[in-house]
């Protein structure tokens, strides 16, 4: 299959392109500076002329099979300001409209469409079970994520298969959140966040591109929740990271050192609450095995111990 990423130079979109060789697709990176070989370009944040943007799109998505979305400005990257919250809603919404304008719009284009999602979807709900049949919560996050969503209705009008990818905490040591607590950890300053009592559904890097290189064929549409079968409280997650690195992890961080370094609505979100979120159409219905189904396998795995 010949897929399109956007988004493609980020941690999940790097590590995707890399699979989707090595199984026999083509990958087709999706840049905001002009096309190269095997590139196509586009404006996710708007142009003058959105009727020629989408055209535009259109035409160069025309022979692609699939398209895989993941571009957005980065969540936890700056405190949560009203201009940024800005720019975190707008990096999602207007792109993912042009793109699903741009999909309906082909003759003969993508009929699948991958489109980046998260848990945050589900808001704070403290130790609720949550699947993809579970309602959204409240909340930044939660709003964002429905508006989000909502963006592809131009796709999935036009008869194009919309999958939305509920991801997780993503495990990489070479980003994300892992990577900017490894130092911490191996120091052996690394610890329980908080009470230790929120819910982290987390799935490692490799399992994220094996599940979305999965849903690219099949019949499932909707929302799939890409974390793993066992989600873990922060403080258990702390626990066996130390114990992988074999680093004592008994310096606790109280609220206020993230307040103050994040702000609070940021490391509220980001690090205080958390989903229990399960991978149930994921495994129920599209069959999808796990390499890393448990929290030690995978920080092995992506750790390399």
């Amino acid at each position: 299959m010949r897929v399109a990423i956007t988004g493609s130079s980020g941690l999940v979109g790097t590590a995707l392109i890399t699979h989707l060789e090595s199984v026999g697709h083509t990958p087709v990176r999706v840049v905001r500076r002009e096309a190269g070989d095997d590139e196509i370009s586009w404006s996710p944040n708007g142009t003058a002329d959105q009727e020629a943007a989408v055209a535009d799109l259109a035409a160069q998505l025309e022979g692609i099979d699939a398209v895989v979305h993941l571009a957005g400005a980065g969540i936890g990257d700056k405190r949560w300001s009203d201009d940024y919250k800005r720019v975190l809603v707008e990096s999602r919404t207007k792109g993912t409209a042009l793109l699903a304008n741009a999909i309906a719009a082909c003759s003969n284009g993508p009929k699948v469409l991958l489109s980046g999602s998260a848990v945050g979807v589900y808001g704070a709900r403290g130790d609720e079970d949550l699947d993809e049949t579970s309602t959204p919560g409240t909340g930044f996050l939660a709003d964002l994520t429905v508006e989000w969503e909502q963006c592809t209705e131009p796709a999935t009008a036009a008869g194009v298969r919309v999958v939305f990818l509920r991801t997780g905490i993503v495990l990489s040591a070479k980003g994300g959140a892992l990577k900017k607590q490894l130092p911490l950890f191996k120091l052996g300053a690394g610890g329980t966040i908080g009470s230790g009592e929120q819910w982290w559904s987390w799935i490692s890097i490799d399992d994220e591109v094996r599940a979305i290189t999965h849903l690219l064929t099949g019949d499932i549409a909707g929302p799939v929740n890409l974390t793993a079968p066992q989600p873990t409280t922060q403080a258990d997650f702390a626990n066996t990271l130390g114990s992988v690195l074999k680093r004592p992890t008994f310096l606790p961080t109280p609220k206020f050192g993230p307040k103050l370094l994040l702000g609070s609505e940021l490391a509220e979100n980001l690090l205080f609450t958390g989903q229990k979120v399960f991978p149930q159409v994921l495994q129920d219905d599209a069959g999808f095995t796990f390499e890393h189904p448990d929290l030690e396998t995978a920080l092995r795995a992506v750790l390399g111990r």
